[in-house]
């Protein structure tokens, strides 16, 4: 790992020459960096099941839909490089320099918990928000809810919480997500 003027927060040159993190996730907030444990079971398993309803009905030619483990740049300065657990793009708007994409989604997914605070909430929205992503959503595995968010003002409002029925993204109305088909079906035991 290089080593950092600031051991604080990293310039987006800084952690260009910084060794990937692996067994982890990573991201980058104003600079300053987050090492997250990987993903629990349910929540891979939902992302799966989002990713498996999208994909069928959106013309692969046109659309990318990625899972995590890469880093979407947000802003440069200061760096913020978030790592979503869904994203839809247009193909013809991915831009992608040193490796990492640097274009905003269509749509961004993010799979929560109660460890996810407000204010930790509130920051997310506000990252997706900064490049124009024009829909948010935040999956709520506890209570099986959705909230569907789109920006007015530079800021998400939310549009609906959905526990049941479809989902309909804003920018591919054709597609359709029954909501009861991404819950995990069967509970795994710890061991």
């Amino acid at each position: 790992m290089a080593s950092l003027p600031n051991p604080k927060t990293v310039t987006y040159e800084e952690w260009l020459r910084m060794s990937v993190t692996k067994d982890a996730i990573e991201e980058v907030v104003d600079g300053k960096i987050s090492i997250m444990p990987l993903n629990k079971w349910d929540h891979t398993e939902i992302v799966d099941n989002l990713r498996d309803a999208l994909v069928p009905q959106l013309e692969r030619r046109e659309f990318r839909v990625t899972t995590p483990d890469f880093g979407l740049i947000l802003r440069k300065a200061p760096l913020t490089v978030r790592n979503p657990d869904l994203t839809v793009f247009r193909r013809s708007t991915i831009v992608v320099h040193d490796g990492y994409v640097h274009s905003a989604p269509l749509l961004v997914v993010e799979v929560m918990s109660r460890s996810n605070r407000a204010k930790e909430r509130m920051r997310l929205r506000q990252d997706y928000a900064s490049p124009g992503v024009p829909e948010y959503w935040e999956v709520w595995p506890e209570n099986r809810s959705i909230e569907v968010l789109n920006p007015e003002n530079g800021l998400y409002q939310t549009c609906a919480v959905l526990t049941q029925g479809t989902l309909k993204p804003r920018e591919f109305p054709h597609v359709q997500v029954d909501i009861s088909t991404i819950w995990p079906d069967r509970c795994f035991v710890a061991r």
